[in-house]
């Protein structure tokens, strides 16, 4: 049997509108630029900064967000091309499927759900961190054991649930939740970084680049990255410092390839789904470079609180009430994160059960809705069991490596459809592909060997794991598999029904 199959593009377009599996088309240009800023726009600002700059780049952690902005603006531009060309739920998952074959396709599918699940799981425990600023500046006290634990988190998974409900409602209704949030949150974005200019300390900067072995903040040291254990670079602080340190907020960027997860529910994917995605990503980079230099000239970096910097900044230069206001921005801006990968999750987990390489009844779209309701409430089951057991740093790590070698397979891809499909219409492309696209997977594959090698074996386990999934169940029981009961072998085949159905 081949496992390379590919399913054509045509293929997958037709699939989007077969009775029963057809989701609505509520969005355009600006619902998916907001909710690109929305996802995007998160736990790598309120939490992650503080562990970046504390413990491995200092004030230079400014420079390590340029790093993974640039890193992930050459796979953006990658995916602005697949997604318009390609308007179908699925992400990456859809366009390895059209270019590199079955397997790939269910590589990167298993993957995105390592990143989109994880992802949202990783944010939940964020948001409690934050929400227990939010109780103690409200009540006088920490919160009740019973709801923010040591070795549990239920309000982690409260918010989960109750997130889960409103994607099942419907796009429309998660689209303006997320309008109303975004504001709130870009607001405590520009707050931070307007209040925070008046409590900077040239001091604080220098130096800008500490050398390596300077002492962080307090908490746990970072751990080695695999460069650093194939004796390569010196892991923190240094130069090395801000690759590490962008391999870690690299977390702040992931959300641009969640807007193509949306493609099939936009109105002009064509045209509205390369400027949400580039949009998206431009707006929050600079947003994001110009909160690090703030925060980091209000409070020296080892000196930092790596769990909650923002709001701790504003309590270290003797303003606790501002910290409690961005406190509950990031309790808002974490929650259309939260939101928007779950969304992005159960489209990616849709899509591989309407190819029937996940079970068919994850497919089914509520009448009612118009949404993938199974689907989400699976998603919201197993996040909101994830948010309640881990911690932060495990899950951010493993977030970081599945999308980043995500990227890297849709880079691939685009030069592979380029070849294949040369006249296959594309509203938007590639500028200079056979230099950008290689570009980003040398970025993606570099900034994956800055993450710890205990973060790599966990993925290679993950992996393994997802591939004897696939033989044991998902190969035998394939849209694409001739020996199915109304199986489709090949592309040609497909057409000649396609023409054959047309008269």
């Amino acid at each position: 049997m081949n496992v390379m199959r590919t399913k054509s593009v045509e293929q997958s377009i037709r699939d989007t509108e077969e009775p029963g599996h057809q989701l609505r088309k509520h969005l355009g240009a600006l619902d998916l630029t907001v909710f690109g800023i929305g996802v995007i726009i998160g736990t790598g600002i309120f939490v992650l900064t503080g562990k970046a700059a504390g413990i491995q780049a200092g004030p230079a952690v400014a420079l390590s967000f340029v790093v993974a902005g640039i890193a992930c603006g050459l796979a953006a531009v990658c995916y602005a091309e697949f997604a318009s060309t390609v308007p179908v739920a699925g992400s990456a998952y859809t366009f390895s499927y059209a270019t590199l074959g079955e397997v790939i396709a269910w590589i990167i599918g298993w993957d995105l759900i390592l990143e989109l699940a994880l992802g949202a799981a990783t944010v939940a425990v964020g948001w409690s961190e934050y929400f227990a600023i939010v109780y103690k500046a409200v009540f006088s006290s920490e919160p009740p054991t019973w709801l923010v634990g040591t070795h549990h988190d239920f309000a982690a998974a409260a918010i989960v649930l109750i997130l889960t409900a409103v994607i099942c409602i419907g796009i429309k209704v998660s689209a303006r939740v997320n309008s109303v949030i975004v504001a709130i949150k870009v607001g405590i974005v520009l707050f931070v970084i307007v209040a925070g200019l008046f409590f900077i300390k040239s001091g604080n900067y220098h130096p800008f680049v500490p050398p390596s072995g300077t002492k962080g903040a307090p908490g746990p040291a970072a751990e080695p990255s695999l460069l650093q254990d194939l004796g390569f670079g010196a892991g923190t602080f240094g130069l090395s410092g801000i690759f590490t340190g962008a391999a870690l907020v690299f977390f702040a960027f992931i959300g641009f390839d969640i807007v193509a997860t949306a493609a099939e529910e936009t109105k002009k994917p064509q045209r509205d789904l390369p400027i949400g995605i580039i949009a998206s990503l431009t707006i929050c980079t600079a947003l994001y470079v110009a909160v690090s230099l703030v925060v980091t000239g209000m409070v020296k970096f080892d000196k930092m609180n790596i769990k909650a910097p923002l709001a701790t900044a504003f309590e270290q230069v003797g303003h606790p009430n501002f910290g409690t206001v961005v406190s509950i921005g990031a309790l808002a801006g974490l929650t259309t994160v939260m939101m928007i990968l779950m969304l992005g999750q159960s489209r990616v987990f849709f899509a591989m059960s309407r190819d029937r390489l996940l079970p068919t009844v994850f497919s089914a779209v509520s009448p009612r809705f118009g949404t993938p309701i199974r689907t989400s409430i699976l998603t919201g089951v197993v996040v909101a069991a994830l948010a309640f057991y881990f911690s932060l740093g495990t899950l951010a790590d493993l977030v970081n490596i599945g999308t980043l070698f995500a990227f890297i397979l849709v880079s691939i891809a685009v030069m592979v459809l380029r070849r294949k499909e040369p006249d296959l219409e594309r509203s938007f492309r590639v500028p200079a592909v056979n230099i950008i696209a290689p570009l980003a997977v040398l970025a993606s594959f570099y900034l994956m060997l800055n993450l710890p090698t205990k973060t790599w074996l966990r993925f290679a386990i993950w992996m393994v794991i997802g591939l004897a999934i696939y033989f044991l169940y998902g190969q035998r029981n394939s849209r694409l598999n001739a020996n199915r009961p109304g199986g489709i072998d090949s592309r040609d085949e497909f057409i000649r029904d396609r023409d054959a159905a047309a008269g």
